[in-house]
């Protein structure tokens, strides 16, 4: 999901034989990023923050205002969701993001 900054989400989730694993990482798996470039991903290890990325996970797979499918004729649709209310996935996090540094300043001053 692609929206105004031109950016997405690096998260990695597995769910290993019942552990669930999340990785940030500085690329997406494409060939041009992982033969010829360096990046770097890592572990997310902290309880409190595998939650909130699993949240914004699940965020992202209701979108249904940017989100598309990549077909096997390598064309992209966007994905049509059941709900009559669009979801902006990015849109919403912006969102939150404002309000959570309201929230802070607010209760520093």
């Amino acid at each position: 999901i692609v929206g105004r900054y031109l950016e997405h989400s690096r998260i990695s989730y597995f769910f290993n034989n019942g552990e669930e694993n999340l990785y940030l990482s500085s690329a997406d798996l494409m060939p041009r990023n992982l033969d010829r470039r360096v990046e770097v991903a890592f572990p997310v290890e902290n309880g409190k923050l595998k939650a909130q990325l699993i949240k914004i996970l699940k965020i992202m797979l209701k979108d249904n205002a940017q989100a598309r499918e990549l077909h096997n004729d390598k064309s992209y649709y966007y994905i049509e969701g059941d709900d009559s209310k669009k979801v902006n996935a990015q849109e919403w996090l912006m969102e939150r993001a404002v309000k959570s540094g309201r929230t802070y300043i607010k209760n520093k001053i």
